[in-house]
């Protein structure tokens, strides 16, 4: 096969769209591997010692999960619903409370566990009532969900009863809900055979394998590009254009 002398543009467009696809490629490629060393951290973070919460409850590392430790109450009938969650194959809720930490009025958000819808699905699972005495409750400290589409938002202060749902969970909007300021991040517990819920915790970014399939989209890509210019600039036999 032959190829015409391409111009010096066209070269110069496939050569920089080749090397920007190659170069997003490995990107991804990069990120899978990111991803992979964070859910291990997350994985193990549960059996790490526990730390004293105020250690880190103005913050902590980006993908650092803190095994902590923390003394308060719960500010009982106060409870907020992530309404359409989904683990495994069930369909139900996650469920968080507020919790006053001790020496003061500031509050962390406790994802409590997964309760699975019954029934017809249409109402909540029954929920536990919240302890009212003081306690030390035990967790990984991570950061809230990725920003979500709000498609007209939660509507907290509209809503007059308790439990409150949810479709998105926003920290600041939950903190002036209830009046109350709010650390940084949430408190998911540790698993608890004896509570109803179940607390399965994954950190919530994309999987691993979801970057290496964008991966493999942008070197098809780079590929692509190669193709199209060789199949633009192929020249034709004389034998072949006679014929036509």
């Amino acid at each position: 096969m032959r190829l015409r002398r391409p111009s010096v543009f066209a070269v110069l467009l496939t050569l920089a769209g080749v090397v920007l696809f190659i170069r997003l490629g490995i990107w991804q490629l990069n990120r899978a591997v990111e991803k992979e060393q964070l859910l291990r951290r997350f994985a193990t973070a549960n059996s790490a010692p526990t730390v004293p919460f105020s250690k880190v409850a103005a913050g902590a590392p980006a993908h650092a999960y803190p095994h902590v430790s923390v003394a308060g109450h719960f500010l009982r009938h106060h409870l907020y619903v992530m309404d359409d969650q989904v683990l495994g194959d069930r369909v139900g809720v996650q469920v968080y409370a507020p919790f006053v930490v001790s020496g003061g009025q500031r509050v962390v958000l406790v994802g409590l566990g997964f309760l699975p819808r019954g029934g017809s699905g249409k109402t909540l699972p029954y929920i536990p009532p919240l302890p009212d005495h003081r306690m030390t409750l035990h967790g990984l400290y991570v950061p809230p969900p990725a920003p979500a589409l709000r498609m007209g938002g939660n509507r907290l202060p509209d809503q007059k009863q308790w439990p409150k749902t949810m479709i998105y969970m926003d920290l600041g909007d939950i903190s002036k809900d209830l009046g109350h300021p709010l650390y940084p991040r949430r408190l998911l517990l540790d698993p608890d055979p004896a509570q109803p819920y179940v607390r399965k915790w994954t950190p919530g970014v994309m999987p691993p394998a979801r970057h290496r399939g964008y991966a493999f989209q942008w070197f098809s890509f780079a590929a692509a590009a190669v193709a199209i210019f060789v199949i633009l600039h192929r020249r034709r036999d004389p034998k072949d254009a006679s014929k036509s």
